[in-house]
Parts: C-alpha cells; structure tokens; sequence
C-alpha cells in the first residue's frame, strides 16, 4: 500500500556562506578527551570521525603513505563545503600537513557543534 506525498521534501540549509568554524585549529584543549586520544592514537581518532560522517572507516589510513595527507586535508574541505565555512584549499592542506591530529579534533569538534545527521542524499551523490 503506497501512502499519497503530503509535503514535499524541502532543501536542507545548512548554513549561510559566511559561516567560521566554531573552534579554532589549536583549540583543542577544549576537549580534553578528544584531545588526548587525537594525540596518542590519531589514526584510530581518524578512523572514527570519518566513520560518524559517514565515509569508510579505513580511509584515513591512507594517508600514511605520504607526507602529504590526502584524507586528512579531502574530510577538512568537506566539512567546510557541506557547513558553509569559509576557507581555502591552501589553508586545509598546510594545517593538514603541519598539524594532523588538531586538523582531526576540529573537524570532531565542528561535528559535534552543528549536530547536522547524514542525509541519504550526502549518501547517494558520493
């Protein structure tokens, strides 16, 4: 039995084009826990801030095999693009080259101040 559409989905919006991010890149005493786990074990940290939004769990073990790191820098300018933060490609590749594990805490940290849940079509348009 199929029910009749009585709304239309509306679009999601997610924030306006002059959004900051809501902690700073060295601010990441602001959660202790986070913080501490970042440091000792980041690809485990990694591995599971990708995995909550929503992008396979192994991914940023990829960037071991450089110096440069690809998934680091690619989940920093997704999560910019999908809350509307304002940045630049050169900025999200020198804080992921320099500091990896903060760039990690931010994006955990921006994560959880928006609250915005996966949508199926983040889902389906990857």
């Amino acid at each position: 039995m199929s029910w009749p559409v009585g709304r239309q989905p509306q679009a999601l919006v997610v924030s306006s084009d002059d959004a900051e991010w809501s902690s700073g890149i060295c601010d990441c005493c602001d959660d202790m826990t986070e913080c501490c786990f970042a440091c000792w074990c980041c690809p485990c940290f990694a591995c599971i801030t990708t995995k909550a939004w929503g992008q396979c769990l192994c991914l940023p073990l990829l960037d071991v095999c450089g110096c440069i790191h690809p998934i680091t820098m690619s989940m920093r300018v997704s999560v910019r693009q999908r809350y509307g933060i304002r940045g630049s490609l050169c900025s999200d590749c020198v804080c992921s080259f320099f500091c990896q594990s903060c760039v990690w805490c931010q994006i955990s940290r921006e994560m959880k101040s928006r609250k915005l849940p996966t949508v199926l079509g983040d889902i389906i348009s990857r």
